[in-house]
């Protein structure tokens, strides 16, 4: 890996906010030159905070991009990733005249999997020049935010995170069963406590939540609608204007995302490298 040994300051790093809930640019950082454990301290800080921070003029190499994952944890290999990738932790997720984004949904990433994802590290390596824009949502608000009878309702209860509900579309039907016995279904709390802040936030989204356990069809859909749309408040929300080479980071935990598909038919082109977490809980 070209990883340059370079020691930064943690004094030079400042931190502004984009919302008084959500989000914060980091500036006074060069991540093709690994953090010193103060300057990661408060990296790690300002994430558990604001629950996402961005950085600006990064031009890192994949092999940079993946060192600077690997400060915060173990990294994990999404499933739709080509076998024979150069870099199989960074995912590659490209639109352009021959493909229109479908991110345009709230979720949290790989919520499918036992143990969902700590946090992701996405760069933009190219954008189009309006339209594009990430949107995120402070999960935390969004169940603080709850009337107190629906906090009470939802406290304690349990739901389905299902791999098919949004990549089922790109297998044929004669694999279905195949792909559903790599990637069964999994149970996570409605209402999550961050394993780190202790708080705790909405942990279902409209990309892979599929039912709530033990209750009939019709209450557990019109639940979960009204659970997914509270990322839809703007007072819980920032929106990301992105230029080649920003970065966003965000924590999985504590957060939801939307990428906006208003772009067609310009090019968008991303990668993403994820850090791998732990079995969600729910503590009163």
């Amino acid at each position: 890996m070209n990883i340059q040994s370079h020691t930064q300051s943690a004094a030079s790093l400042r931190i502004e906010k984009l919302s008084p809930t959500i989000g914060a640019e980091i500036s006074g950082i060069d991540l093709r030159h690994l953090p010193s454990d103060e300057m990661l301290s408060q990296i790690k800080t300002a994430l558990l905070e604001h629950k996402v921070i961005f950085f600006r003029d990064q031009d890192i190499t994949p092999a940079q991009h993946i060192a600077f994952a690997k400060c915060f944890g173990d990294l994990e290999i999404h499933p739709l990733t080509p076998k024979d990738q150069e870099h199989p932790e960074v995912l590659h997720i490209a639109h352009g005249p021959d493909s229109k984004g479908r991110e345009n949904a709230w979720h949290s990433d790989v919520t499918w999997r036992p143990k969902p994802s700590l946090g992701s590290i996405l760069r933009a390596v190219e954008v189009p020049d309006v339209g594009g824009d990430t949107l995120f949502c402070d999960m935390y608000a969004a169940f603080d935010g709850l009337p107190d009878d629906m906090k009470d309702k939802v406290c304690g209860l349990t739901a389905f995170h299902d791999y098919m509900k949004n990549f089922g579309r790109l297998y044929p039907k004669e694999k279905h069963p195949e792909i559903r016995a790599r990637h069964p279904s999994q149970e996570h709390p409605v209402v999550r406590t961050h394993p780190e802040t202790g708080r705790n936030g909405l942990y279902v989204n409209v990309g892979f939540t599929d039912h709530i356990k033990g209750m009939e069809k019709e209450e557990s859909d019109e639940l979960l609608d009204y659970l997914y749309r509270r990322a839809s408040i703007p007072e819980y929300q920032c929106r990301f204007r992105w230029k080649k080479n920003s970065i966003a980071f965000w924590d999985n935990r504590a957060c939801q995302h939307y990428a906006a598909s208003d772009y067609f038919p310009q090019v968008r082109k991303m990668q993403r490298v994820t850090i791998a977490g732990d079995r969600p809980f729910f503590r009163e």
